[in-house]
């Protein structure tokens, strides 16, 4: 039980984190424009407040959601034969540019001309 509210507790405290370094970041652009200054970067706090804070929350959110399951995408293919693996019907396309190189082929605009 105490693990779980430390990861929450990482997890909070990197969110507000997250958004102090944004909310510091907004305030040194406003800060950069009232003096006319040019932007060439961040501060480098700013940026190590960011990063640090950005792994904090991904490392909360990761150990509060357990236990990742493994992605096998054998289980499902082992299933099918191999005429099925290339079989994907959502490519097919019927009325597309390489009709205009076959040799029988009549443009719409000769068709109508034609009749």
């Amino acid at each position: 039980m105490a693990r779980s509210s430390g990861h929450k507790f990482c997890l909070i405290f990197g969110v507000i984190a997250l958004l102090h370094a944004a909310y510091s970041a907004a305030q040194h652009r406003a800060y950069l424009r009232i003096t006319e200054q040019e932007f060439t970067s961040l501060p480098l706090d700013i940026l190590i407040q960011g990063i640090v804070s950005l792994f904090m929350t991904m490392y909360g959110i990761m150990q509060i959601a357990g236990e990742f399951k493994e992605i096998r995408a054998t289980v499902e293919l082992e299933s099918k034969s191999w005429e099925t693996v290339r079989n994907l019907p959502s490519f097919y396309t019927f009325n597309h540019r390489g009709k205009a190189l076959s040799p029988d082929y009549i443009p719409p605009h000769r068709r109508e001309a034609a009749s």
